[in-house]
């Protein structure tokens, strides 16, 4: 992006442009570029959505408007833009209004940080990582002032659950961030991806990606983490009193969220746009970030037709009782164990540029790090599992129990 914008402010300045106008057009086209990649993306993703619950149901999904259903999302956005725009008598007027202009933006401003190729990314903050953290708990403060402003009962319980909900899984989320930050020794994404070039984060620490994963499911309120909405219990959650486009844009948000979170967890985990031949094009490097992402954002398709939803008392148990605890245990051990090989030579100390034999050690012993440390909680799940069953086969004992000494 950093070429595009210089070469137009150039160019403006060459054809007789001040030089201050010049900067400000170029930049204000960088600023389009950047946020027209996801709002292009969130009407494609919509559709890949639709058909691949239709298939998981054994259904045919969209398939009326355009080859293979193409259209229907335009279709839809035209029908949200002729629904009437009703604001609750009683809400918050400039609050209501807001909020899902911030919800959507929150997740829009996260691409600015994206690198799409070694050489086209919005901006490469140091601190990219933090920005991540810090712009995505606005779409959390914008969903409980969207449901506060509403003045509805449901919408306000909807927003308390979104609130318990997020906050908790932000803290295993950002200790599994803190993984491939640690281990790539910078906040920026663009360094984070050129520290896997001898080795992917995620082979190096699985536990950190399956983490990052489970969180990111609980940051989207996709199943089994769906208490967003739960239609059965709080009729459509905290956008209860929202029609029209205003509805539209916490949906589309929340489609865009998901996506997001797996380009996201491809930059961080899986290399970005490292693949064969990705130094040949940038086209080549995009396609190898867009492949990796797609393949996660599918996989949580596949988990939200397929799973469930939990209640909100066993999702706050498995975060603070399993997940938290799990976080904590493998950013410590794995730091322990960078430090240790790195005094005695066996890993780089800068990760950058190292290739896949320098690298070899440290997988190695993180690896088994890693392995132990699921052992050692699958055996305690186990037991866990084995004490609710005897519970559960004693409960009707006891009851009987209870029952007849009441009756005597």
């Amino acid at each position: 992006m950093d070429e595009i914008c210089t070469g137009l402010c150039r160019l403006m300045v060459d054809s007789g442009a001040e030089a201050g106008l010049a900067q400000f057009v170029s930049l204000l086209v960088g600023v389009l570029l950047v946020s027209g990649v996801p709002l292009l993306t969130v009407i494609l993703l919509i559709w890949i959505e639709r058909k691949v619950a239709a298939r998981i149901q054994d259904r045919i999904g969209p398939n009326r408007v355009g080859p293979i259903g193409l259209m229907q999302t335009f279709a839809d956005l035209l029908k949200l833009l002729g629904k009437e725009d009703i604001t609750p008598t009683s809400a918050d007027r400039l609050l209501y209004n807001v909020a899902p202009l911030v919800s959507f933006a929150s997740v829009v401003l996260i691409w600015a940080i994206v690198p799409f190729t070694p050489f086209h990314y919005g901006v490469d903050l140091e601190i990219g990582a933090l920005f991540f953290v810090a712009v995505a708990s606005f779409g959390t403060l914008a969903i409980m002032v969207a449901g506060w402003a509403s003045n509805n009962k449901y919408a306000l319980l909807g927003a308390f659950r979104v609130v318990s909900l997020l906050v908790s899984y932000e803290v295993p989320l950002v200790f599994a961030l803190l993984v491939p930050v640690m281990l790539a020794g910078s906040m920026s994404m663009l360094d984070i991806v050129n520290a896997q070039s001898g080795m992917w984060f995620v082979v190096l620490s699985p536990l950190a990606f399956i983490i990052f994963y489970i969180s990111s499911q609980a940051e989207t309120g996709r199943a089994p983490f769906d208490l967003i909405e739960a239609e059965s219990e709080l009729v459509a959650g905290f956008n209860i009193e929202y029609s029209g486009m205003k509805f539209g844009m916490f949906f589309a948000a929340e489609f865009l969220h998901v996506f997001t979170n797996g380009i996201l967890m491809a930059l961080l985990f899986f290399g970005g746009w490292m693949g064969p031949f990705y130094y040949e094009s940038p086209l080549i490097a995009f396609a190898w970030l867009g492949a990796k992402g797609g393949v996660i954002y599918l996989t949580t398709l596949w988990l939200r037709n397929t799973v469930p939803r939990l209640r909100i008392d066993q999702i706050m148990a498995f975060n603070w009782k399993f997940l938290v605890p799990l976080s904590i245990a493998n950013i410590v051990l794995i730091s322990l164990a960078l430090k240790l090989l790195q005094e005695l030579n066996l890993a780089p100390r800068q990760l950058i540029g190292a290739s896949i034999i320098d690298m070899l050690p440290a997988t190695i012993v993180l690896l088994l790090i890693n392995g132990a440390l699921t052992m050692y909680l699958l055996g305690i799940l186990r037991r866990r599992g084995q004490e609710a069953r005897r519970e559960a086969q004693a409960a009707p004992a006891q009851f009987a129990r209870a029952t007849a000494a009441t009756a005597d």
